[in-house]
């Protein structure tokens, strides 16, 4: 009966060290990527205001511009979207940044030709001009989307949700 124990402990022992020991990527897998982008595009004077809405979303009024852009979207709906130097590209605040939040929309086209589209609340962004770190923000948040969410575009957008920068390059 000791023996049986003994065993019956080391064996438990092993397959305790063998799940510490895996690492949590294969324990907690990630979703898939529908979408992975390294640029976005700012809103161009053409498609600023109701000029040209895409799937239904306004340009911001006035044309923006961008130094840099990275995200993704999971099949889980999982969006990271990080922006750096997103500033007005024209006007009297040319290369700042005066908006103190952005958001971000995932617009997906459904089964049947439909648009959805997807807004997260507002996350924090700075403020000023692009050369003191203005116009920085990071979007982390989950989103439900349709299944299946087909062709997704990402937006940044004002509070309103107006679009300043989207996928694209």
């Amino acid at each position: 009966m000791t023996r049986t124990r003994s065993l019956s402990v080391a064996l438990l022992l092993t397959l305790l060290a063998l799940l510490l020991a895996t690492p949590a990527a294969v324990v907690t897998a990630d979703s898939p990527k529908i979408l992975d982008f390294d640029t976005l595009v700012g809103v161009p004077d053409a498609l600023t205001g109701t000029q040209a809405p895409i799937r239904g979303v306004n340009g911001g009024g006035i044309a923006w511009t961008l130094a840099s852009a990275k995200g993704r979207l999971t099949t889980a709906g999982h969006v990271d979207v990080r922006v750096t130097g997103l500033v007005l590209a024209g006007g009297a605040n040319s290369g700042s940044n005066p908006i103190g939040s952005f958001r971000a929309i995932v617009s997906c086209l459904t089964a049947d030709g439909s648009t959805v589209n997807l807004t997260t609340d507002a996350f924090p962004a700075t403020t000023g001009p692009a050369s003191e770190g203005g116009g920085n923000a990071r979007i982390t948040t989950d989103v439900e989307l349709p299944d299946p969410c087909i062709a997704p575009i990402v937006f940044v957008t004002s509070p309103g949700g107006s679009w300043f920068a989207v996928t694209g390059g």
